[in-house]
């Protein structure tokens, strides 16, 4: 019986090693930085390259990895008792024009699902908590503002009884938003829907692996945590 072949190595085209397209798209999407921000830094530690090829890397990979940490959270998630989420929605600028960028928090603060429309109704809702219980399961209790959009769908997905509502409830997903607020600025806004859903998916889910709760950990237990992610990050598609 022939043995079954190993999947391709998505570097096997890429003359640079995995390690430096890592590096490359770890400081691209995680940090507030430009493409030619990322170059000179990279220049600075013996690395040329131009900072359309820090694009093409990050278009490429960036997918890659996020599914990758998006799998192993899933799995690690899926059935865990007392969850909650909280759902919100942020304005966006593309070209001069508002798009509205929905965001599932969960109440560990990570961002589960990210989804784009340009319109803030209940068909837009529905689509986006569609694709957020497909992916992620159903959750305990589900926390939104007073928009009316988010009853309407969950009045037809059947769990209306798990919303709640509140002045103050929903400052978890309110206060995740500036992560992303301060890389929009660093890249001078975007420019098509597309490029906004990729990244802002892509960005949520490095967000998500270097999360570690700082403010409720001791320095050792915070290096070992930062360490791990490093660790777990150099080996996404090895």
């Amino acid at each position: 019986m022939p043995r079954p072949r190993k999947p391709a190595s998505p570097f096997r085209y890429f003359n640079s090693s995995p390690e430096v397209i890592r590096l490359v798209v770890l400081m691209y999407v995680r940090f507030p930085l430009s493409l030619r921000n990322v170059e000179d830094l990279l220049f600075e530690r013996g690395i040329d390259i131009c900072h359309e090829t820090v694009r093409l890397w990050w278009n490429r990979f960036g997918p890659i990895f996020a599914s990758d940490i998006r799998q192993q959270r899933v799995s690690r998630m899926r059935g865990f008792r007392h969850w909650r989420w909280h759902l919100d929605e942020m304005y966006v600028k593309l070209n001069g024009e508002m798009v509205y960028l929905w965001r599932a928090v969960d109440h560990e603060g990570e961002v589960l699902e990210s989804y784009v429309t340009k319109a803030r109704d209940k068909a837009a809702a529905l689509t986006f908590m569609r694709k957020a219980l497909k992916r992620h399961g159903s959750p305990d209790k589900i926390t939104t503002d007073g928009l009316r959009s988010y009853g309407a769908a969950m009045n037809e997905l059947g769990c209306r009884d798990r919303q709640e509502v509140g002045r103050w409830a929903n400052n978890r997903v309110e206060n995740s938003h500036l992560a992303f607020r301060r890389r929009e600025r660093a890249m001078l806004r975007f420019r098509q829907m597309k490029t906004l859903q990729k990244f802002a998916s892509v960005h949520a889910n490095v967000h998500n692996h270097f999360s570690l709760e700082r403010h409720l950990i001791d320095r050792q237990a915070y290096r070992e945590r930062r360490s791990a992610a490093l660790a777990e990050w150099q080996a996404l598609v090895s």
